[in-house]
């Protein structure tokens, strides 16, 4: 039979009412009088009884409503992109049961969360897919045809080539970067030649484009990852070169993808000018990595870095198949 549990009024209410009839006790049994106007000794024997009541009903009294404070102090700090941040239900009278209903929230709003997040990262890509397809298919080939008419001109008009061919070349880096755009808005070769092969690609790209040094490391043995899982992994190592393009002062770029005991870990480094004494606040492109890790049960961790940038580290469970898909780089 499952014992009851005394409400928190009563218990507060006996603890009060226990000690005011010890108190009454005291005087009934024991020769204590109490002169008008009070004696020095018996100013101190009041002051002291006083001061032992006071002192054993706080003491008694904390114990109740501990748990209420560390509540309350979670409550200013919790973080629904840093999941499982849960309290210990160590009772069953009223606190414990707000604290259990506290958890209980918690889970709910998590779960509504990531199935919010989920649905806005996946419209995302779709808008990503769209513009990057419009970009390929119009952009680009409007472009490609206004090189064919400047091949048509020059061939027509000789004594213009010079000016022709400076504007082919013009042309020319606008279909390129359009191209780059189309590619880091959808990137096809994630789908076609999985995950090493586009983080290759888009860290070659990084290179070139920012003229810092990319050292790659990436495992040869690396498990399958789910499409969803492989696709967080892309976006967050390309946010995070692009806020070292943006914001580290780097001359030289680490990234490495390993394998961990029941995950993959892709490690992004810098030697950068690091978080300048404290540490960012994350929002924008930060807070994005942490949903995208969370998305897919990852451990996301920005940090200093050994070489006195910044690191970024993202752990993903992998899928229960376990099929190489790389090559060291």
């Amino acid at each position: 039979m499952e014992a009851r549990t005394v409400p928190l009024f009563w218990r507060i209410f006996a603890v009060n009412a226990g000690l005011l009839a010890l108190i009454a006790l005291l005087l009934v049994v024991t020769p204590v009088t109490i002169h008008a106007p009070p004696t020095l000794t018996e100013v101190l024997v009041i002051v002291a009884g006083l001061a032992i009541t006071v002192a054993a009903n706080a003491l008694l009294l904390r114990r109740a409503v501990a748990p209420l404070v560390r509540l309350a102090q979670r409550m200013d700090t919790v973080d629904l992109l840093r999941p499982g941040q849960r309290l210990r239900v160590g009772r069953d009278d009223e606190v414990g049961r707000v604290v259990r209903a506290f958890n209980n929230m918690l889970d709910r709003l998590e779960g509504e969360r990531q199935r919010s997040a989920r649905r806005v990262l996946a419209a995302q890509e779709a808008e990503r897919v769209g513009i990057a397809r419009d970009l390929h298919d119009e952009v680009g080939q409007l472009l490609t045809g206004v090189l064919l008419e400047l091949n048509s001109i020059a061939e027509a008009a000789p004594e213009h080539r010079r000016e022709i061919d400076g504007t082919k070349e013009a042309v020319r880096r606008a279909l390129d970067e359009v191209r780059r755009i189309s590619s880091e808005l959808r990137p096809e070769m994630l789908d076609h030649l999985g995950l090493v092969s586009a983080l290759t690609e888009l860290t070659a790209t990084f290179g070139r484009v920012s003229g810092i040094d990319v050292e790659r490391d990436f495992d040869p043995s690396l498990p399958k990852l789910a499409p969803e899982a492989e696709l967080a992994v892309y976006r967050i190592a390309q946010e995070s070169l692009t806020n070292i393009a943006r914001h580290s002062n780097a001359s030289r770029v680490t990234i490495a993808l390993g394998r961990g005991p029941d995950s993959i870990i892709l490690s992004v480094g810098d030697d950068g000018r690091g978080f300048d004494g404290s540490p960012p606040e994350e929002h924008g492109g930060l807070r994005s990595m942490r949903e995208r890790a969370l998305l897919v049960d990852g451990a996301l961790a920005i940090k200093e870095s050994p070489r006195g940038g910044v690191e970024v580290r993202l752990e993903v469970p992998t899928t229960p198949v376990d099929e190489p898909v790389g090559v060291k780089g």
